[in-house]
């Protein structure tokens, strides 16, 4: 298959079987299907498709398909797409992805590709755009050291901004400041702050390996919110440098919405399924049940891995040491991993659905829920 490529439509419907959501299976295809970062709202702002990363022909590569119904279309064409680096500007027109050391801008309309800067032989990780959309983020690693790298939407220019020994991974642009960048660095201590000219760099919270802080992102203009695997929702002032407790449960991959009230998480040891959450009251209700494999040895404890657990595992471990940038491109990886078999709820634009993807079927297939108003009231009011 070929880019451009027309297949017939997958989408069939149906409610949860426990909570009575209603549910779209966009994809039905005997290969890896699934949503983008969790970040990162897969439904274009109209409404009118879903986009994901599919292996169908061999090779990972994006799709696009109608939504409530309509046919897929294949989007890219190439080796070493990553599979969640995609990120939809704001109209819906413009796809920004990373595929090998290149980061690249698609066309949704004509499918003309652009590639906007060129890293060489490097491992690059998924992208987030500025508020003016006129700046990339992304990480990358080469030759052993890991870095942040800042691209021009326009490809005038691109530029590592820092460079270090320590994985960096998940960069992201605060959502109205258009210079401000909170990215991750493992081991711990983890959550930390720069700007886009690489001035500012800043450790945000100090904590040891014993504290397991995933899945931070901004929560409005002046938090951020994070997990602490697995006891706790929590919330981090940027201001004030305190840190709070939201809801005390076993939160996983976390999307807030834009205006900070409400919280889509995905759960596992034990699966509860997809848990919508009120972020000031701190109350939660079931939105539906993925019943996704939730792979990966290292969730089952309550702290990072170290080299033991890599060593445990030589099929996730000699990919980890590699310049492979995280263990979101080690396609073996067995520790965290592999991503597929995760749900990583996402918003759609509208924040009328969320985008999951569930291999409960024996293959990863990527599904639409609706977020009906009344659980939103649910869990809107009162006190936890």
């Amino acid at each position: 298959m070929a880019k451009g490529t027309v297949l017939p439509g997958e989408v069939t419907t149906r409610r949860d079987r426990e909570t009575g959501a209603r549910l779209w299976q966009i994809t039905n295809d005997a290969s890896i299907n699934h949503n983008f970062y969790f970040l990162t709202p897969s439904m274009t702002p109209d409404g009118a498709s879903v986009l994901f990363a599919s292996n169908r022909n061999g090779a990972t590569n994006f799709y696009q398909a109608g939504f409530p119904e309509g046919p897929i279309r294949q989007l890219t064409d190439g080796e070493d797409v990553h599979g969640y680096s995609a990120t939809l500007g704001a109209d819906g027109t413009a796809l920004y992805f990373t595929q090998g050391g290149s980061v690249r801008l698609l066309d949704l309309a004509s499918l003309e590709e652009r590639q906007l800067a060129d890293f060489g032989d490097a491992s690059l990780g998924e992208c987030s755009l500025n508020a003016t959309e006129s700046l990339l983020v992304t990480a990358l690693k080469r030759n052993g050291a890991c870095h942040l790298a800042v691209i021009a939407t326009d490809g005038s220019d691109s530029r590592i901004i820092k460079t270090s020994a320590r994985t960096l991974i998940h960069p992201q642009f605060h959502p109205s400041q258009p210079d401000l960048i909170a990215y991750s660095s493992d081991p711990a201590p983890r959550m930390r702050m720069i700007r886009a000219d690489g001035g500012g760099d800043e450790l945000l919270w100090q904590h040891d390996n014993d504290e397991f802080i995933v899945h931070e992102t901004f929560l409005g203009e002046d938090e951020l919110v994070l997990v602490r695997w697995p006891y706790a929702l929590q919330r981090f002032s940027l201001a004030s440098r305190r840190m709070t407790q939201i809801a005390a449960f076993n939160a996983w991959h976390i999307a807030p919405t834009r205006d900070g009230r409400y919280l889509v998480a995905d759960t596992v040891h034990p699966d509860i399924g997809l848990q919508l959450v009120g972020l000031e009251s701190g109350l939660k209700t079931t939105l539906c049940l993925p019943q996704s494999s939730n792979q990966g040895s290292q969730w089952r404890h309550d702290r990072y891995a170290e080299a033991s657990a890599w060593a445990q595992k030589p099929e996730a471990g000699a990919g980890a040491e590699t310049d492979a940038l995280s263990w979101m491109e080690v396609g073996t990886d067995t520790v965290y991993g592999p991503q597929w078999s995760h749900p990583h709820p996402a918003w759609s634009h509208d924040e009328r659905y969320v985008i999951y993807t569930s291999d409960h079927g024996g293959t990863p297939q990527v599904y639409v829920v609706e977020v009906p108003e009344k659980l939103r009231q649910a869990v809107a009011g009162g006190a936890a």
